[in-house]
């Protein structure tokens, strides 16, 4: 059997209803994704302050499922109508084969070699090298897969950089990668920090998945606002601008910061911000990303 894949663009302000006008019309499933992913304008979306509303990209990409012997282009123009649109979105219909949909979608998350030493591993996978430091992750609701650059910057500075026995605040936890690799490259404490709920609870059970202890992750609100040796956000420029100053408030005198999320040409921006506090290192760019570190006066 074959299916009948829609691929819509759409705005923030129509997506949702869109999406939700479809699911009326007999699609078996949608997923709204960030038509602007892999590229420079790729936007998190935690609902962070200055941050469009959470759950909606500014430019999404629409992929509805439908059984083959449907007319999605009529469904999409009745979809369309149902919430007021006059012009129909860029679509594109495409055929999709029957397939082994786990094994296919697995076959897509392959081990990812952070450095010589530190891998990350998908939980369906067997270790490229099980002497090496493995990280076991796999892709689910909450950021940080060691996919994207701001991740891969960030671990390989923990890798590079971090001296064992210190406590680290992961603010922004998302998946927990950070406060978990941080664990197992030496930390002796590691505090991960999110706005999003399901964020929190997957960092827990990916700590558990990964047999580390002494790590604890909290909502802002429940967070205990200790002072940390190590402090790393791997968020976005807008956040880290307003975070400034509870982030190098958490930070212990001598501490290190290492924040991540950023474009390359936002860095001298958000530099400028820290350096009141941090004695900065030169910034590190991957993929139009940019990490930067510094020690806290």
């Amino acid at each position: 059997m074959a299916w009948l894949t829609l691929i819509a663009d759409s705005d923030a302000q129509h997506a949702e209803a869109l999406s939700e006008a479809l699911l009326e019309r007999g699609a078996l499933s949608v997923d709204l994704l960030d038509a602007d992913a892999d590229t420079p304008d790729e936007q998190a979306i935690f609902g962070e302050p200055g941050e469009p509303p959470p759950g909606v990209w500014q430019h999404n990409r629409i992929s509805a499922l439908f059984d083959q012997d449907q007319d999605v282009a009529a469904i999409l123009q009745g979809a369309a109508h149902d919430i007021g649109l006059t012009v129909l979105p860029k679509f594109r219909i495409e055929t999709l084969a029957d397939n082994d949909w786990v094994r296919l979608t697995q076959s897509q998350f392959e081990p990812i070699p952070i450095s010589p030493r530190l891998w990350i591993v998908p939980t369906w996978h067997t270790p490229s090298d099980p002497a090496a430091i493995n990280i076991v992750l796999d892709p689910g609701l909450a950021f940080g897969t060691g996919s994207h650059p701001t991740t891969r910057l960030c671990l390989r500075w923990l890798d590079n950089n971090m001296p064992p026995g210190l406590s680290v605040l992961d603010y922004g936890c998302g998946s927990g990668i950070l406060a978990i690799a941080a664990m197992k490259l030496g930390a002796a404490h590691a505090v991960g920090v999110d706005l999003d709920k399901q964020a929190v609870l997957a960092s827990h059970d990916n700590a558990a998945a990964n047999n580390v202890s002494h790590v604890e992750f909290y909502l802002p609100e429940n967070d205990p606002l200790r002072k940390y040796d190590l402090v790393v956000a791997n968020i976005l420029t807008n956040p880290l601008r307003m975070l400034a100053p509870l982030l190098a408030g958490a930070t212990k005198q001598g501490g290190q910061i290492v924040l991540s999320g950023i474009l390359q040409e936002q860095a001298e921006d958000v530099m400028a911000i820290y350096a009141q506090w941090f004695d900065l290192n030169a910034p590190i760019f991957e993929d139009g990303w940019s990490c930067l570190s510094g020690r806290k006066r």
